[in-house]
């Protein structure tokens, strides 16, 4: 890919997301994990530790290509994106929620994306994996690109929240396009073999997206979660933040192949986000039934 586009172009595309998430942030979304402590420590440990096992098992089902399978893992190890909350507004979730879980996720992964990509790289062994490494220098990288932007949107609503809210559709807007352009601009650097990725990440993504979105709505359900945690959960943990992925496999990690699961999750994650909303919505409203029903009796 173009250097100038791995250099400049994705790095500014993924500090737009991440300066779009800290306009809606304040410190007090990273407070909110005391107030509602299951249900965040929950969904923390299924984006953090549950998934990266879940992608691994999926990995090895469909026997990818080492290059593939480190993407996938790093796609894993993604902190929801923040498009989860506009899914879990529409299907009834529990916004607030989302945004803690994007809040403290997002830090989180400054650390968990480098410790789960290292080691898909170590068990998978790419060709060039001697370059692939996230060394401390990479690190840092990947701290600044996530980090520093979402700080400086945190000060901009500290400074002037009416603003903040101003910019919070705009910016939306733009990450929505932004993401698009990148998506397109990885299958586009790959044009020549899109075909055969398509292939062989294709079905893998949805069988994973269908995983997360699944885990993430039944695990919290079954421990006596609300159904609107629930689904907010959901969500966050099978929405993720694709920018981030494509940024680090290409201007971190240098290698676009890497970047091409999170291209295609980045497609596909939103039609089967969307059909798992109409039936968390379904499922709640039976429920509503039900409990009612139990009532008259």
């Amino acid at each position: 890919m173009d250097s100038a586009l791995t250099s400049v172009a994705l790095p500014l595309a993924l500090a737009v997301v991440m300066f779009g998430l800290g306009l809606s942030l304040t410190p007090q979304d990273f407070t909110a994990i005391g107030r509602r402590p299951k249900v965040v420590l929950v969904a923390l440990a299924l984006q953090l530790l549950v998934l990266p096992v879940l992608c691994f098992g999926v990995v090895l089902a469909f026997d990818l290509p080492p290059l593939l399978a480190v993407g996938m893992l790093l796609l894993a190890a993604s902190p929801g994106g923040t498009t989860a909350n506009l899914f879990s507004h529409l299907f009834r979730g529990d916004v607030a929620l989302n945004i803690t879980l994007t809040a403290v996720n997002s830090v989180i992964a400054v650390v968990t994306l480098p410790v789960v990509t290292n080691i898909a790289i170590q068990y998978f062994d790419p060709a060039d994996s001697g370059s692939l490494g996230l060394q401390f220098g990479k690190t840092l990288q990947v701290f600044a690109v996530v980090l520093v932007p979402v700080a400086l949107g945190m000060l901009v609503r500290r400074r002037s929240a009416p603003f903040a809210d101003r910019m919070d559709k705009p910016v939306r807007i733009l990450s929505a396009v932004v993401l698009a352009l990148v998506i397109v601009g990885t299958m586009l650097a790959e044009q020549d073999r899109i075909g055969e990725y398509l292939r062989q990440i294709g079905l893998p993504a949805v069988v994973f997206c269908l995983l997360s979105l699944t885990v993430g709505f039944a695990v919290p359900r079954l421990l006596g979660v609300a159904h609107r945690q629930a689904t907010a959960s959901a969500f966050e943990i099978g929405i993720h933040n694709s920018t981030l992925a494509i940024a680090v496999a290409v201007s971190v990690l240098g290698s676009v192949e890497l970047a091409v699961p999170a291209a295609v999750y980045g497609v596909l994650m939103f039609p089967l986000a969307a059909v798992f909303g109409w039936l968390f919505t379904r499922n709640a409203e039976v429920e509503v039934g039900q409990a009612a029903s139990a009532r008259s009796r």
